[in-house]
């Protein structure tokens, strides 16, 4: 399978799916990171300039780390990210150049307009990536791909519902990893916002354990719930999983053909 993993920035991908994409890749599928923003605003300290180009090289070292084929950046603005035509069109392109049959991004609620816009961007494109007449540099996709969602703790409108579950238990230093490249963003902006800058070790593999210590999240009681469901005994006592939602748009897949692609 082909699958694309769209991200409002560039550590999003890392952040929600990077331990599934781990094991996608290590199972033979071909896994892209796609961010739609340049990043160029997370910083308290650096020129937007040189921040997008730092955060370039942060998103493909990750990719590296966690083993998928590829890492890129539509460069649109970080914080001024417009569901516009000409993002939607770039969008459309990125879905066909990959040939992509899965894609998966943000739900369309979120705390960041960037987040909520790259939702809106991806929905829009869920129908318009086979009409050959829209953005038509690209050739359309004779197959409609499925779309998911990141798991998400947002209530409202509507609950995060976990169609897809992974056990990450496995992955998840090599998840922790891939974030680690990330050190403009998990060691200095991120802890700079939430005031926790004095928190960050110095040497490299203790700051690689807070990191993960920091970012670990207790499992919510549905996704635990499908965790037992396709695992068994095994799901009680899983530490760490991420999840998916099925896109009502796009192709509709089966609970089968779900099972099979996504890793145990």
């Amino acid at each position: 399978m082909r699958i694309i993993c769209i991200g409002a920035h560039p550590d999003d991908c890392e952040i929600k799916f990077g331990g599934t994409a781990s094991k996608l890749a290590a199972a033979g599928h071909a896994v892209k990171f796609l961010s739609v923003s340049n990043g160029a605003a997370g910083h308290h300290e650096m020129t937007a300039a040189k921040l997008a180009e730092r955060r370039l090289g942060e998103l493909k070292e990750a990719g590296r780390r966690i083993g998928v084929a590829e890492s890129a950046t539509l460069g649109f603005p970080d914080g001024g990210l417009q569901p516009d035509l000409k993002a939607r069109a770039a969008v459309i392109s990125a879905l066909r150049g990959w040939e992509a049959d899965f894609v998966i991004s943000h739900r369309p609620w979120d705390y960041h307009p960037d987040h909520r816009y790259t939702a809106q961007l991806v929905q829009d494109a869920a129908y318009l990536v086979v009409v050959p007449l829209v953005a038509p540099d690209a050739p359309p996709l004779r197959k409609n791909p499925v779309f998911l969602y990141f798991e998400d703790d947002f209530k409202l409108p509507n609950v995060f519902q976990p169609d897809v579950v992974v056990d990450i238990d496995d992955a998840w230093e090599k998840k922790v990893y891939g974030m680690d490249a990330h050190v403009s963003q998990f060691y200095e902006w991120l802890p700079y916002v939430d005031g926790k800058s004095g928190e960050v070790p110095q040497d490299p593999e203790a700051r690689k354990k807070w990191l993960g210590e920091t970012w670990a999240r207790p499992i919510n009681p549905s996704v635990r719930a499908a965790l037992q469901a396709r695992y068994g005994a095994k799901g009680a006592h899983a530490r760490h999983a991420e999840s998916l939602q099925v896109c009502e748009y796009g192709r509709q897949p089966t609970a089968a053909e779900l099972n099979e692609i996504f890793p145990k």
